[in-house]
């Protein structure tokens, strides 16, 4: 493959030939299937960054540079790695942290994975043996735990340990895909940012464990409370947009007609013709049932609706199988037991209420799981 790695490199003058030098004359010689190359991302660094490998470019054939307007990380990672795919053939692009706290000979490693199948593979220092410095100041090393548990937690993507590393492997397919999406986004936001919309999109991502090392020379471009602020800002909004629009958001509010339907019935029922509650619910219940079915079937799991007659029947059926367990024993059994053990039937809607709010995360797990799951590809 042809590979190049790519480093956003803003005022590195000190870090950046020994970070070239490494690559160089101690990584690539020790890889011999792929076509390694370097591009350094310089947003017109003031230190005079940009000269050093203009110089350096003279000894390596394989180091080039894109230079462009100061715009943050995500720019000028999206600006080098477009240039890398678009213009030089990259098949993977590789980001990495010139002030070597990212250790080089670990690129090996990276392009391993690859070659397992993922499309994106990313470094951890939380799993696997990855390690984060010894020597690094408590407060940075509670910032970076705390916003990566955060990221697990909120997203649900409890098998990525890592988000807000930026030592990844990208293949060009994911870039394309992702760039217009994520370059907006500046400092430690892109890196997070470029993750979750990669996960949207059911690419694969492995891992690497790595172990982080202390910067040596020059300061830290971090500003920990203010990365840690943004980071959760945009995780939050799109982690509810994200179920807002997906499924879950579409079956509450398919459930939610439903849930009125079932009500309006069973309150007429009962205040209207004195129907005995749970009977009533059970009537009510039925339209409720039938209502929801051809809604989540057209819209909610569309994707794996029942395209033919016999198929939307054999669905059906399971759906009011499945339901039907839910209606008689869940939410009416709530009522039952509410009526007849906890008080009398003058709260019969509480215990509605109650049982309803159990078959809402029954009904969601079987008919993702089992009436529209997803079928393996063959």
């Amino acid at each position: 493959m042809r590979i190049y790695i790519v480093p956003a490199a803003y005022n590195e003058k000190d870090n950046i030939e020994s970070f070239i030098t490494i690559l160089e004359e101690e990584v690539f010689p020790k890889i011999k299937n792929h076509d390694m190359h370097i591009l350094i991302a310089d947003d017109n660094s003031p230190d005079g960054t940009g000269d050093v490998v203009k110089e350096l470019m003279k000894k390596y054939k394989n180091l080039g540079i894109n230079q462009g307007e100061k715009k943050g990380l995500g720019a000028a990672y999206v600006r080098a790695m477009g240039y890398a795919i678009e213009q030089e053939g990259a098949e993977v692009v590789v980001s990495i942290d010139t002030d070597l706290q990212h250790d080089p000979h670990s690129i090996p490693a990276f392009l391993e994975k690859l070659e397992e199948g993922y499309d994106v593979v990313i470094g951890t220092r939380y799993s696997d043996g990855g390690s984060m410095p010894a020597k690094w100041p408590f407060q940075r090393k509670l910032f970076s735990v705390t916003a990566n548990l955060l990221m697990r937690a909120i997203t649900g993507r409890l098998k990525i340990h890592d988000w807000t590393g930026g030592y990844r492997a990208i293949r060009k397919e994911v870039f394309l895909k992702e760039k217009e999406k994520v370059k907006k986004y500046k400092g430690y936001t892109f890196q997070v940012a470029f993750l979750y919309k990669t996960l949207l999109d059911k690419f694969s991502v492995g891992e690497v464990p790595i172990h982080f090392r202390v910067r040596k020379v020059g300061d830290s471009k971090i500003a920990p409370l203010e990365y840690i602020i943004n980071v959760l800002y945009y995780v939050i909004k799109e982690r509810v947009r994200e179920i807002i629009t997906g499924p879950f958001g579409k079956f509450l509010v398919v459930g939610g007609f439903g849930f009125i339907l079932n009500a309006v019935i069973l309150r007429v029922l009962v205040e209207g013709f004195n129907w005995v509650p749970y009977i009533a619910n059970l009537a009510g219940a039925v339209l409720a049932i039938f209502s929801n079915y051809n809604l989540n079937n057209l819209w909610t799991f569309k994707h794996h609706r029942a395209h033919s007659f016999p198929a939307y029947l054999l669905k059906m059926l399971q759906f009011y199988a499945t339901s039907a367990f839910g209606v008689i024993v869940i939410q009416t059994g709530t009522i039952f037991v509410g009526i007849h053990y906890i008080s009398h039937s003058d709260h019969y809607f509480i215990y509605f209420l109650i049982g309803t709010g159990f078959l809402l995360v029954w009904n969601f797990f079987v008919y993702s799981r089992f009436i529209w799951k997803k079928r393996p590809a063959v």
